[in-house]
C-alpha cells in the first residue's frame, strides 16, 4: 500500500505524456495535467512509457548496427575495387608475349629486383617494372647474375622465370661455400666457353698458379677460391677467372684476421674439414676442437671426408679397402696429421671456427641422425661406440 501510495503521487504518475496544458504549449494557459482516473490507469500509462523507451533504445541499436554493417561493406567494396583496378592495370602494363627478336641482357652481381626490372624495361624486354617485381615477389624468385638471352616485348612472368634459372646465366661463374676445386672448374668452363682441359692444365702447373697464390699455398688452388659470383669478362682466360677468386679470398682472410704464412694454410685446411664433416654451423666449433685435440694427442684425425677427397668421390661411396689405403695422402685414418691441402673452399663460419675452436676435451663425434644432422661429441671411446650403434639404428630405420 505505501508503495502504491507514493507511486500515485509521483511526478510521472500525473504526466499523461501530452503537451496540452504546459507553458508554451500554444493554448495560452498554464494548467496542471489531469490526474489519472485510477491507479490502474496510472500503471497502464507508466507501462506504456517504458514500452516507448524500450522501442527507442532498440531502434537506436538497430540503426547503429546497420551503420556499422554498411561501413564494413563499403570498405570491403573499396578494397575489392582497388584490387581489381591494380590487377587490371598490371594486365594493361604487361606484354602478352612471347616476344620477338633477340636481346642480350646482363644482371650484375648485387643488383636488386627493382633495378633489374628497370633495366629490362629500358631494353624493351618488359613493359612494366611493377608487373615484373610483382611476379618475382609472388613466386619468391631469386634472380642470378649473368648474361641472358631474352626477347623484346616478353611477358613479365616469362622474363622472370628465365632470370631465376641459374642454368640460363652466361658470363658469370659462382663459387659455392664448401665446393671443391674440380666442381668450380667445371662451372667456369661451362660459363666461359673455355675447354675444361685448359683449366685443368693451368691448375696442374704450379709455376702458373704460383703467380696468383701466396707462397704458403705451394701452388695448390684448393681452398683459395672465395665463395661468390664473378664476372668472366669479355676475353676470359683460366688465369683471369681464377685470379679474381684468389684475390677475393686473400682480401676476405685479411678482413677476418686470419694469420698469414703457413698458419693461414693450416686454418683453411681445418676449416674445409670442419665444413665437410657436419652440415650445421652449430657444430663447427666442436669439430674444430676435436681436430686440435687429436693433433695434440698424436692421433690420426680419422676423417672420412678427407679420404673421399683423395679419391675424388663422395663419402657415401667409400669402400673399406679405400678407408685402409695409406697410399692416399688424404687418408687421415691411416696417416697422422693434417692432409696436404684443404679439401674444399670453406666459408666464413668454418674459418672462424678453425681460428676459434670451442673449449672441450672431445676426441670423437658421430652424426647420429642423418635426417636432422644431430651430432654428438665425447672424450670416451666407449661412449663413441654407443653413438655409432645409435647411428646404425637410426640409419636402418631411415632405410
Amino acid at each position: 500500500m505505501p508503495e502504491d501510495f507514493h507511486d500515485f503521487f509521483s511526478d510521472d504518475a500525473w504526466d499523461d505524456g501530452s503537451e496540452a496544458g504546459r507553458p508554451g504549449s500554444g493554448d495560452g494557459a498554464s494548467r496542471p495535467p489531469k490526474p489519472p482516473r485510477s491507479r490502474r490507469d496510472m500503471r497502464r500509462r507508466r507501462k506504456h512509457r517504458r514500452h516507448k523507451r524500450l522501442v527507442v533504445v532498440i531502434a537506436s541499436i538497430v540503426i547503429v548496427a546497420l551503420c556499422v554493417g554498411v561501413g564494413v561493406l563499403a570498405v570491403g567494396k573499396i578494397k575489392q575495387w582497388r584490387h581489381d583496378t591494380l590487377a587490371d592495370t598490371a594486365v594493361v602494363d604487361d606484354y602478352p608475349g612471347p616476344g620477338e627478336g633477340d636481346v642480350s641482357f646482363t644482371v650484375e652481381s648485387g643488383q636488386g629486383v627493382a633495378e633489374i626490372a628497370e633495366g629490362l624495361r629500358r631494353a624493351d624486354v618488359i613493359k612494366s617494372v611493377d608487373a615484373f617485381t610483382s611476379v618475382v615477389a609472388s613466386n619468391s624468385y631469386t634472380l642470378y647474375p649473368g648474361t641472358y638471352e631474352l626477347k623484346r616485348h616478353m611477358k613479365a612472368s616469362a622474363a622472370a622465370k628465365i632470370l631465376s634459372d641459374e642454368g640460363n646465366a652466361k658470363g658469370f661463374v659462382e663459387v659455392r661455400q664448401g665446393e671443391r676445386l674440380d666442381d668450380v672448374l667445371k662451372t667456369a668452363a661451362e660459363s666461359s666457353g673455355i675447354a675444361l682441359e685448359e683449366f685443368e692444365d693451368y691448375v696442374g702447373d704450379a709455376s702458373k698458379t704460383g703467380a696468383i697464390l701466396p707462397a704458403c699455398a705451394k701452388g695448390k688452388l684448393e681452398g683459395w677460391l672465395e665463395p661468390g659470383v664473378y664476372n668472366i669478362g669479355d676475353d676470359p682466360t683460366p688465369q683471369s677467372i681464377l685470379q679474381q677468386m684468389v684475390q677475393a679470398r686473400i682480401e676476405k682472410l685479411n678482413a677476418l684476421g686470419v694469420p698469414e704464412g703457413d698458419q693461414r694454410e693450416r686454418i683453411l685446411i681445418i676449416a674445409s674439414i670442419v665444413e665437410a664433416e657436419v652440415n650445421s654451423q652449430e657444430y663447427y666449433g666442436k669439430v674444430s676442437r676435436v681436430i686440435e685435440n687429436r693433433l695434440k694427442d698424436d692421433m690420426p684425425l680419422g676423417m672420412d671426408s678427407t679420404v673421399a677427397y683423395g679419391f675424388k668421390i663422395s663419402g657415401t661411396e667409400l669402400t673399406n679397402e679405400q678407408l685402409n689405403d695409406g697410399s692416399n695422402p688424404f687418408n687421415t685414418r691411416v696417416n697422422k696429421g693434417l692432409p696436404p691441402t684443404p679439401i674444399s673452399n670453406p666459408g666464413d663460419d668454418a674459418i672462424e671456427a678453425a681460428m676459434h675452436p670451442e673449449d672441450g676435451d672431445w676426441l670423437y663425434f658421430v652424426t647420429t641422425d642423418l635426417k636432422t644432422g644431430e651430432t654428438k661429441f665425447t672424450s670416451s671411446y666407449d661412449q663413441f661406440e654407443q653413438y655409432v650403434q645409435e647411428y646404425k639404428a637410426n640409419n636402418e630405420n631411415a632405410n
